[in-house]
């Protein structure tokens, strides 16, 4: 039977893959959207598992804030190069990410995937994530999400570059200063808001660590004790974003920034793309000998 320019055209828009394999599934099913639909998705699988076990340390963090700044979602999706990442289809992919996790609160990465892609007409993320794999040509990892929903406070966001996005809730202040403290997360990687969260196994650890190097001094034991109290000092305030120089007036910690806005900090999470991911090193060399005999 005969094809269309057309069915080839609705069939590459719904799965994403090229148009000789979209006109070949055509033809193989008479012309049956739906078949065709399946047969390139069966077809696709194999590729898609042998994606999957390629290294996606690249990618993109997009967040969702509802109009309110009550509620927002962050996710962070991977790829295997930056250029994909950088691509409209990856980035539209993780933004409806974001705001179907803000809308339907899912529990887990493996829940996330079973719901429908805010803003696609039909299928699953898990569809239209296996779409974009075959379509893009890399593998592509929905790696985390966080989501923030506050009846008391506001929630402000900023994302730098695709690469770092940070959420924060605040209670008091205005969005303002809700962005402003976003901004300076992103910048200065604070590990807790204050030092009350910060938990006393990582207090002592650097104690240990302070007092043995204090100890090469050669000073008696009450001097040791105090230099050790100050960079302990010193240490918790450079991992807490309460003790923190704001970055944008070094002069004053955050502290003090949300005690003249008569603010406070309920709790923030910031994400970089690829943080903690091992990306290891590739033996080229083995890859080619590999290729060479035929593995």
């Amino acid at each position: 039977m005969s094809i269309s320019a057309s069915q080839v055209k609705e069939l590459r828009e719904r799965t994403g893959l090229g148009m000789m394999e979209c006109k070949g599934a055509l033809v193989e099913t008479n012309g049956d959207m739906e078949a065709a639909a399946d047969l390139l998705r069966k077809k696709a699988g194999a590729k898609l598992e042998k994606r999957a076990g390629r290294l996606a340390a690249e990618g993109a963090v997009a967040i969702d804030v509802s109009e309110d700044r009550r509620r927002a979602a962050m996710v962070e999706v991977n790829s295997e190069t930056d250029f994909v990442a950088k691509g409209d289809d990856f980035l539209g992919f993780a933004g409806a990410l974001a705001a179907t996790v803000a809308d339907g609160n899912p529990p887990d990465v493996t829940a996330l995937m079973k719901l429908p892609l805010k803003g696609d007409a039909g299928g699953t993320i898990t569809q239209a994530h296996q779409g974009l794999v075959a379509k893009l040509g890399e593998n592509i990892n929905v790696r985390r999400f966080v989501r923030y929903s506050t009846e008391k406070g506001h929630i402000g966001s900023y994302v730098h570059g695709r690469k770092i996005g940070v959420m924060i809730e605040l209670e008091g202040g205005d969005e303002t200063l809700a962005h402003d403290l976003a901004m300076h997360i992103a910048a200065s990687r604070p590990e807790y808001v204050s030092k009350d969260e910060v938990p006393e196994t990582v207090i002592a650890k650097e104690r240990e660590i302070f007092t043995e190097q204090a100890k090469e001094s050669g000073k008696p034991a009450e001097i040791i004790e105090k230099m050790v109290t100050g960079r302990i000092n010193k240490y918790l305030n450079e991992i807490t974003l309460l003790g923190q120089p704001f970055v944008k007036d070094p002069d004053t910690t955050v502290e003090k920034l949300l005690k003249h806005a008569g603010a406070k900090v309920a709790r923030f999470c910031r994400y970089e793309v690829g943080e903690g991911i091992d990306k290891g090193s590739e033996d080229f060399v083995a890859e080619v000998m590999t290729q060479a005999k035929g593995g």
